[in-house]
């Protein structure tokens, strides 16, 4: 809306033409939601506690982890909010990208919201039923996977990017479909599964949708692009004001959310964010690279899927507890330390693949 406003103000007045450039409105995102974040966020905090919206300890796992029970949760509804009222406000409303991340975040959000509402509130010990939460998802994967490949203006647009390589890509067509539907779904339960520590999961959201900012922006200018040796992809430079205010709210919830926690994010916040990142990924052309920057998530996942697999195939656990974040924990590591050091893994992981941007 003020992108909008400044457009317009800039017919009368010439100052207002500084509002056109993505770097600025990206800052100003990321500023703007880390206000909102900061400004809603005590009296989110005080909403979920007066409607006991408190969180649920599991009685096996780490004992450090009990004093944390009646937390509140579904604190992602703050990051949800402050992501969407910044985007609205900086973002340019006509670019169909925009509109199609925002879609899938709020999506994603609504099925975790309804699985903590479950859970939390109406006192159901799953939540959802696991078989009703992946149709929903799936749904919502399809459908964005669907949008993208039907309305893709150039052949680039559904080609997976080879990082290191200059001008190779393979030609997907319509296992493009497949693999959108695989990066989204996956990536939101990759980022739920993660969050389960003070903090460990918001920062390397925050780390990564930073990274996939700066791949929007040169993605989205053909002089960059050109110059890196990367996919022009017309509008997802638009995709660095989402980013900026991701990170924005990220940084605003991590305040609330830092060791030791005022509030979790619950699966509305994780569910949300995962696929919203998985989203700008496959449309900035990067899926290869976010799967590397997001080796956390991914071995979180990993880590849950072997020791479902060890326990049903040898009656055997491979971790003392999973997702591995716990099994840390059970080794002896204070929270804070496996918090740390996972996010530093995940600095690393980002640098690598930023530096992709340049090794061709």
């Amino acid at each position: 809306m003020l992108f909008w406003l400044s457009s317009w103000l800039a017919n009368y007045y010439h100052f207002f033409h500084v509002f056109q450039y993505l770097t600025l409105r990206a800052i100003l995102g990321t500023l703007t939601a880390l206000i909102f974040a900061l400004l809603l966020g005590p009296s989110i905090i005080r909403q979920l506690s007066n409607h006991h919206v408190g969180q649920v300890i599991r009685d096996d796992g780490p004992r450090s982890h009990f004093s944390k029970a009646g937390t509140p949760t579904m604190g992602g509804t703050l990051v949800i909010i402050s992501i969407l009222l910044t985007t609205l406000l900086w973002a340019d409303l006509s670019n169909r990208y925009i509109w199609l991340v925002l879609g899938v975040m709020l999506g994603f959000g609504a099925i975790g919201y309804w699985d903590d509402y479950r859970k939390l509130v109406l006192k159901h010990s799953r939540g959802m039923p696991a078989k009703q939460k992946y149709f929903f998802q799936s749904l919502l994967g399809f459908g964005a996977a669907l949008y993208l490949y039907f309305t893709a203006k150039m052949p680039v647009e559904t080609q997976l990017v080879l990082p290191f390589f200059k001008h190779i890509s393979l030609t997907l067509g319509p296992f493009f479909i497949l693999l959108t539907y695989f990066v989204v779904v996956g990536s939101s339960n990759a980022v739920n599964l993660t969050d389960g520590l003070d903090g460990l999961a918001i920062m390397p959201c925050v780390m990564i949708s930073g990274a996939l900012g700066v791949f929007a922006y040169a993605t989205g200018n053909i002089h960059y692009a050109n110059y890196l040796a990367i996919p022009y992809v017309p509008g997802a430079g638009e995709m660095v004001v989402f980013c900026g205010a991701l990170v924005g709210a990220g940084l605003g919830f991590l305040w609330f959310n830092t060791y030791p926690a005022q509030v979790f994010m619950g699966d509305v916040g994780a569910l949300a964010l995962g696929a919203a990142l998985g989203m700008i990924a496959v449309i900035v052309r990067q899926e290869i690279v976010f799967f590397v920057m997001s080796g956390i998530f991914v071995l979180e996942t990993v880590s849950v899927i072997l020791q479902v697999a060890s326990f049903k195939l040898t009656g055997k656990r491979i971790f003392k507890m999973a997702p591995i974040h716990h099994h840390f924990e059970l080794k002896g590591w204070p929270e804070p330390r496996v918090i740390v050091r996972f996010w530093i893994i995940t600095f690393v992981l980002v640098l690598f693949g930023l530096a992709t941007l340049k090794l061709r």
